[in-house]
């Protein structure tokens, strides 16, 4: 009989304990924080977001910081906010969350999707630069996975070009790049605070710049109350208080509130899951055929919050044994919780090449200036179509408990050594694409 669980061999890891997984982590202060929001009757004042916006910016080094319910809403506002408009496109990479870019179909702009590298799973910086036109206005870099891109030779493409930068920090907030925040590098960062992210108050969303005319242009957008706030926009003569896209972007206090929690203990957080996580790869980084999604090769930089962490897994040091194989394998260990494969490719959607969102154009919504360009062509973005797969899921580990922690490891090593068992039976399956909740 074989040693492998799936097998019939006993378990690596027995027992599940949910606490080593459990996150956010809700402390008294911050039950009481939200009960205060509560018996105050306050929920859609903004005292107490302005003072999260604040505190965060103050975090993030920057001079501005703007809340909003979530973070489409404040992705949004920032690509409004560098222009991204009516026949003008916005670049992307194909491989990430739908709010990385949708929302410039709402302002009018056409998308166009870059690839990413295969060892980041970042924007490419070659392709990014492949995919200018003059209609290009601005490019999102999304930190995937909480891997931070490349931002140096991305900054100096966009700069070359006259090209606007927004960083998309949804899945990295209180990352590093080469000793710089990430989110602080471009015209303006943005990132999401929903329940799932490192950075969690339950849902909201977060703006921030250095560009005083970037904060200003976003409070245009969804916050008609903070209108007279701004001081060097020259507004059109009555404009009044009336929010430009025509909706509400006023994040809830309670959410505020938690933030501000958040902001006293995120660091010592992550740094307790940064930890753990390294203690994980270092128990199985001598077995070949996996790699750590990870940016080892720039010193100061760093994975804030594991988002989703992923390992390179090359079948052929394996045998071709299937990502899909190796992951039931270990599913059947007591491995819960992981997902193979990654962000199903963006330009593999019909939405952004055949269907009028809206009605009476007779063309494809997204696809404005050259309808008989449909959709991206297969293999044209190889590294995005071939990331789901390649990677294996890895438990997102939120406590460092070294004896637990050991059982992990072993079942992954066990796994490994007894790939051959599981050759029998691999029906060879996909790993399916899946949408991260942003």
């Amino acid at each position: 009989m074989s040693e492998l669980a799936l097998l019939g061999g006993p378990k690596a890891v027995p027992a599940y304990d949910e606490e080593m997984f459990h996150w956010p982590r809700v402390t008294p202060e911050m039950e009481e924080a939200v009960l205060a929001v509560l018996r105050s009757g306050d929920m859609s004042g903004i005292g107490i977001t302005r003072e999260f916006e604040k505190k965060f910016a103050a975090w993030m080094g920057v001079k501005y910081a703007l809340a909003s319910p979530n973070g489409t809403g404040a992705l949004q506002e920032a690509m409004f906010a560098v222009g991204v408009g009516m026949n003008c496109e916005l670049i992307c990479p194909s491989l990430t969350y739908w709010a990385s870019c949708l929302p410039a179909v709402g302002l009018g702009a056409r998308v166009v999707f870059a690839d990413v590298e295969p060892d980041t799973l970042c924007l490419d910086p070659a392709s990014f630069e492949a995919h200018i036109t003059p209609r290009t206005k601005a490019v999102v870099v999304v930190h995937y996975l909480g891997h931070p891109a490349d931002m140096d030779p991305i900054m100096e493409i966009a700069k070359r070009h006259g090209i606007k930068v927004i960083e998309d920090v949804s899945h990295a907030q209180g990352g590093w790049y080469k000793g710089r925040r990430l989110g602080t590098m471009g015209d303006v960062g943005a990132c999401s605070m929903m329940s799932g992210k490192s950075f969690s108050i339950g849902e909201g969303g977060m703006l921030y710049t250095n560009s005083k005319a970037v904060y200003e242009k976003a409070l245009t957008f969804g916050h008609y109350e903070r209108i007279g706030e701004i001081k060097d926009l020259k507004l059109p003569e009555g404009a009044g208080k009336l929010p430009w896209g025509g909706c509400k972007h006023r994040i809830n206090q309670i959410a505020s509130a938690m933030g501000l929690c958040q902001l006293g203990k995120y660091e010592r957080e992550i740094a307790e899951i940064d930890r753990a996580m390294k203690y994980f790869w270092n128990g199985i980084r001598d077995i070949e055929g996996l790699r750590m999604h990870y940016p080892e090769k720039w010193e100061n930089s760093t994975k804030a919050g594991w988002y989703e962490a992923k390992l390179f897994y090359d079948a052929q040091a394996f045998g071709g044994l299937s990502l899909t194989r190796f992951a039931e394998a270990l599913r059947a260990e007591g491995v819960r919780d992981i997902a193979c494969g990654c962000n199903t490719p963006l330009h593999h959607s019909t939405l952004f090449s055949r269907i009028d969102i809206y009605g009476g154009l007779g063309r494809p919504t997204a696809n404005l200036f050259d309808p008989s360009d449909a959709a991206v062509p297969p293999g044209a973005l190889p590294a995005a179509e071939a990331a789901n797969d390649r990677l294996l899921g890895v438990p997102s580990f939120r406590r460092f408990r070294p004896e637990e922690l050991d059982l992990y490891i072993a079942a992954y090593r066990k796994v490994a050594a007894h790939y051959g068992d599981l050759l029998t039976g691999d029906r060879k399956e996909k790993a399916e694409g899946i949408f991260y909740h942003f």
